[in-house]
């Protein structure tokens, strides 16, 4: 376990002591120019900013302290924008080189499309711009990390970089709002007394790395895929749930066709959360005699999660011991916290969105470090 959180570690967060890719734009250099495409359907380009103040952030979806400083900077939007500042959030990351276990504590990527949603549902009030694609403007401002913020004063001179504020875990009497403070200064025709801070958060997902997600698909599809009968006490037992991890369960059939067409989703799930506290299973309802062709299913799906089959032709058996509620349409899914609370029973395909943030409601979206 340590070396495990010593690896996410590695692969998530930025610091002073860690290479630079791009040198970080320096104080007094003027806002690097950009057209980039938002979450709204259009350009933005610098000159579409004309406040005394902007702000420019550096963000994601995926980054846990991305995602915590969120409702921070919303309450920022909310408290300045009426006083001369100026928002734009820009997604840095080419979510090609984004590892699918960098997203165990997120429902989303870093693409256009994922940013979109995440706009919408945490009702971002300003520009949240895509610089995935090419990463140019990325490339001349030099984000260390996710969200690091960048303010310009009326000349578009930079006069602040650095972090939000130095309170990751929650606000503290001593919490230094760096930012806020910047941009009190700014409004008052002052230079900020800190003008340039660490920032603490996720690198940033350079195009260049796109190797580590390829290599993580490479070990992944390497990994043994198992299948084992189980009967109808093993299958209540699994449903009590006596581990210490929320278990997503899966009933499935080779002939299903919803259920082979949602089964790539389960596989890219438990790729996301399998290195927190979190186990995929799955069951098939193929009678016994085609064991083969279920595992050859499960190996063509890369399905190296915990797989099972059901030890008889009898369905309303399997029915039963799954869920005496269950009326025998397949794919039927739970999800179960340790101890045995159901919080989802479906029959059909789930909305892998909807399950991603059930999952993630219950494993928490921050790090605990």
């Amino acid at each position: 376990m340590k070396f495990l959180t010593v690896l996410l570690f590695s692969f998530c967060i930025a610091g002073a002591t860690f290479s630079q890719d791009y040198p970080t734009l320096e104080l007094d250099q003027p806002a690097p120019e950009f057209n980039l495409p938002g979450v709204d359907g259009r350009n933005y380009t610098l000159d579409d900013f004309d406040a005394d103040i902007l702000v420019v952030l550096f963000t994601c979806n995926h980054c846990p302290t991305a995602q915590t400083y969120e409702d921070r900077v919303n309450d920022l939007v909310s408290t300045y924008k009426s006083k001369g500042v100026d928002f734009v959030a820009i997604s840095p990351n080419d979510p090609k080189a984004v590892r699918p276990d960098e997203l165990g504590y997120t429902d989303l990527g870093d693409d256009l499309e994922d940013m979109k949603i995440r706009a919408e549902y945490m009702g971002f009030d300003y520009p949240y711009l895509y610089d995935g694609e090419t990463q140019e403007v990325s490339h001349k401002y030099g984000p260390v990390a996710t969200p690091h913020v960048f303010i310009f004063n009326k000349e578009r001179k930079l006069k602040f970089v650095g972090r939000i504020d130095d309170s990751e875990d929650g606000i503290t009497p001593e919490t230094k709002f760096d930012t806020r403070d910047a941009i009190d200064a700014l409004l008052a025709g002052k230079t900020p007394v800190v003008q340039k801070t660490k920032t603490f958060g996720c690198s940033i997902k350079w195009a260049d790395k796109r190797g580590y997600a390829e290599d993580f698909y490479k070990k992944a599809y390497a990994e043994e895929v198992n299948l084992e009968m189980i009967n109808e006490e093993e299958i209540i037992k699994l449903i009590r749930n006596e581990s210490e991890n929320l278990r997503l369960i899966n009933v499935w059939a080779t002939w299903c066709g919803p259920c082979v067409i949602e089964f790539p989703d389960l596989v890219e799930i438990n790729y996301m959360y399998r290195n927190r506290s979190f186990e995929m299973v799955t069951i098939s309802a193929d009678i016994p005699d085609k064991k083969d062709e279920v595992l050859e299913f499960l190996e063509k799906n890369h399905a190296s999660a915990t797989n099972y089959m059901f030890h008889t032709k009898d369905k309303y058996a399997l029915i039963e011991a799954v869920d005496p509620d269950w009326q025998g349409a397949l794919p039927y899914t739970l999800l179960v916290k340790p101890g045995g609370e159901i919080l989802y029973a479906g029959q059909g395909t789930i909305d892998p969105l909807e399950m991603k943030r059930k999952i993630v409601d219950v494993l928490g979206r921050a790090k605990d470090w």
